[in-house]
């Protein structure tokens, strides 16, 4: 995988460009925390659970104990108990689904239909979240297979709509500007 630019934290960006893992890890806390801070939690998680980030030894940790894990300070989520109980869902569905082997997840799929499938019955991938990642895949991680960017909805489009289109600081500025308008509009619409 081509080298990820998605936190400005060199080991955070290279551990999410090696692992993909860590990449999943990241999309499923981004939601309500900050993209960047969002991408630095499989980092952060690694790092406390002192080793490499996999999905057997994710799943293997005691709940109680990851729970603490995202709970210590830095808190690695808003949300640090129900995202410790997500992300462990997310490691035993690739565990048993995938033999502990994330990559596994896009490899061999024959549609960005089928792959945004797979992405759904995972745990912590809904429609749109599926859709933002299949996006960063075929945008940042060379993985497209036929119809990828259909799959992906309009974050497959060119723009700064996502996550999938941060490159650098300006980048994130840019998806950040681009949010925050359409929540805008999204508010007038209902006044």
């Amino acid at each position: 995988m081509p080298t990820l630019r998605l936190t400005d934290d060199a080991d955070a960006d290279a551990l999410l460009s090696r692992n993909p893992f860590a990449l999943m890890v990241g999309m499923v806390l981004d939601q309500q925390i900050a993209m960047e801070l969002a991408f630095l939690g499989p980092h952060r998680l690694a790092e406390r659970l002192g080793g490499e980030l996999t999905p057997a030894r994710v799943a293997a940790v005691d709940p109680e104990e990851l729970e603490e894990v995202f709970r210590t300070k830095p808190a690695l989520h808003r949300y640090p108990g129900s995202m410790a109980s997500r992300i462990q869902a997310l490691a035993a569905a690739i565990v048993e689904g995938y033999d502990g082997d994330a990559a596994r997840i896009w490899q061999d799929v024959d549609s960005g239909r089928a792959l945004k499938r797979r992405l759904t019955q995972l745990p912590g991938f809904g429609e749109q979240k599926a859709s933002i990642f299949l996006a960063l895949l075929g945008k940042q991680c060379g993985i497209t297979p036929d119809g990828w960017q259909q799959a992906a909805g309009d974050y497959g489009l060119e723009g700064y709509r996502s996550i999938a289109d941060v490159t650098d600081p300006d980048s994130l500025a840019r998806v950040r500007e681009t949010k925050q308008a359409a929540k805008a509009a999204a508010k007038a619409a209902r006044r």
